[in-house]
């Protein structure tokens, strides 16, 4: 699994370390509670007004579920592992390799490929015996991603088995049509143009009618430049102020719940 790295800090990347590590508390277990009366239909002033999108595109980890589960640091911990196994390093100097690897690539398993001829099966294999305990399913956000009419795909960084694990941990996977993983994208991962290339090709995505939804700034700038709609999901999303960021949904539940829909005959 690869998908909460990110080889440059902005907004949730800068407490994951640039990877899935460094993560604060889990959040409080009422919070779906606290959600539970969200007003069902986007109908105040300032919805974020989505009628155009037919196609809805949503990343993976730290945006379907929160930064603060903790999940992140533990994949940090199992790929620290796998780079020390593998070059027999002291950890912290594998600690340092990964880093570097990540900064090169956009994800460690990048370098580990070119320079040491990794099969990514061997490595995702290892990375998706971490216990997805700290994942709870979230009923406002089940809802929520239920109400959007068209298609539903998740665009990830990891591999098909860890968002298998991961969208039925939240009971979340009767409701996408499909995942487009790093395997499909060729192992060139967001927010290399290949990836967005090999996304479009493959589901025929008009970028006009397609919104995407992302944790990390810098995955939506691709996005933007084809003509998607972009929605920057996290704590301290409000603060970015990147152009080709569109909207920003702090909470995901919440921004999809009061979203302007296009009307279904």
């Amino acid at each position: 699994m690869s998908d909460p790295e990110s080889s440059s800090p902005s907004m949730g990347e800068v407490a994951r370390d640039s990877e899935p590590e460094g993560l604060g508390p889990p959040p409080h277990p009422s919070r779906a509670d606290a959600r539970s009366t969200l007003p069902i239909k986007g109908r105040e002033d300032n919805a974020p007004d989505l009628s155009h999108i037919e196609t809805w595109l949503f990343d993976l980890d730290n945006t379907l579920y929160p930064l603060g589960s903790g999940l992140a640091a533990m994949v940090s911990d199992r790929i620290t592992d796998f780079v020390a196994d593998l070059t027999g390093l002291p950890r912290d100097e594998a600690r340092g390799l990964q880093k570097q690897y990540l900064a090169e690539h956009g994800i460690t398993l990048g370098g580990l490929m070119s320079r040491h001829g990794v099969d990514p099966d061997i490595y995702h294999a290892h990375l998706n015996q971490v216990p997805l305990d700290v994942l709870t399913p979230d009923p406002v956000l089940k809802a929520a991603l239920a109400r959007l009419p068209g298609r539903r795909l998740v665009f990830t960084n990891a591999d098909d088995v860890h968002a298998e694990r991961v969208l039925a941990k939240l009971e979340l996977a009767g409701l996408f049509d499909d995942v487009f993983h790093i395997g499909l994208a060729g192992y060139a991962p967001k927010p290399s143009s290949e990836a967005y290339a090999r996304l479009a090709a493959a589901h025929a995505v008009i970028p006009a009618e397609a919104a995407f939804f992302e944790d990390t700034v810098r995955n939506l700038a691709p996005a933007a430049a084809l003509g998607m709609t972009t929605v920057l999901v996290g704590e301290g999303a409000e603060a970015c102020e990147a152009d080709f960021v569109h909207h920003r949904a702090p909470d995901l539940a919440e921004f999809l719940s009061r979203a302007r829909l296009r009307e279904i005959p």
